[in-house]
């Protein structure tokens, strides 16, 4: 059968083979199903977390799957810490063309009760180390001089509050998605593309544990947030996996500053 010349075989548009790849917090979850699907797809992942018993399982997993991971402990609200792992990791893969921050916390916190702890350490998190990351990805992007991409895990809270008590978490979020559009008109320059995936209810072994400690309250609130989800499920962590992919690969290739829901149409309802 004959073939377009005008249009790029689907299978190398979503190939991402002879990538080298970062995913933040990338243990569990979300990050770990980033992980797999990228590496799937054919890309060297560096998962990159503060847990390392659950950080060198996740890549071991992959690798038992057959594909290519490895593991790096990394604080990414530390600044050198950051650099280091870059560097080491560059030096490893040999580049670094992808980086997935995925890394962020999301506690409860009633706005009268929220401690002046508490509030930094989300931010510290949730923006500075996105920051931080983004910064040493892009840094190592531009000396490489070829085209690079940053994705960015913002929330549905970035466009609209989803739940009470999660003030400072909702400023942070909404951080992330006006850092992705800054740094997609920075990078841009460079060929460096950053996205942004603002998931809805997802459920992880995180949220589920969450639901469980804090009672009646906290399931009375799940049952009326699912009643206003059109597809009418929560989402699993491959749900956002799968958009990654997506922006991670030439399909996406005239995409940047863009944010994509992965709520089931929670926001339209």
């Amino acid at each position: 059968m004959p073939t377009n010349k005008n249009f790029t075989p689907v299978n190398e548009l979503i190939s991402l083979s002879g990538k080298k790849a970062l995913v933040t917090g990338g243990a569990m979850g979300i990050g770990y199903a980033v992980a797999y699907r990228l590496a799937e797809a054919g890309a060297v992942v560096a998962i990159i977390d503060i847990n390392e018993e659950k950080g060198h399982q996740a890549a071991q997993d992959i690798v038992d799957y057959g594909y290519q991971s490895f593991f790096q402990r990394c604080d990414v609200i530390r600044e050198e810490e950051v650099r280091n792992t870059f560097e080491a990791a560059a030096t490893r893969m040999g580049s670094i063309d992808i980086l997935v921050n995925n890394a962020g916390i999301f506690p409860l916190s009633p706005i009268m009760q929220t401690s002046e702890e508490e509030i930094e350490k989300v931010l510290a998190i949730n923006v500075k180390g996105l920051f931080y990351c983004s910064r040493e990805a892009g840094r190592r992007m531009m000396e490489q001089k070829r085209e690079g991409i940053i994705i960015n895990l913002a929330s549905i809270d970035s466009l609209h509050p989803s739940h009470k008590h999660m003030a400072i978490y909702d400023a942070s979020k909404g951080a992330v998605l006006t850092m992705t559009k800054s740094l997609a008109r920075e990078f841009g320059a460079y060929g460096i593309r950053v996205n942004a995936i603002a998931p809805g209810g997802i459920l992880t072994e995180g949220s589920i544990t969450q639901i469980r400690s804090t009672g009646e309250t906290s399931r009375a609130g799940l049952k009326e947030f699912m009643s206003r989800i059109p597809l009418g499920k929560m989402g699993i962590p491959d749900d956002v996996a799968r958009v990654a992919l997506f922006l991670a690969s030439d399909l996406s290739g005239y995409m940047t500053g863009s944010l994509l829901l992965v709520d089931g149409g929670y926001l339209v309802s």
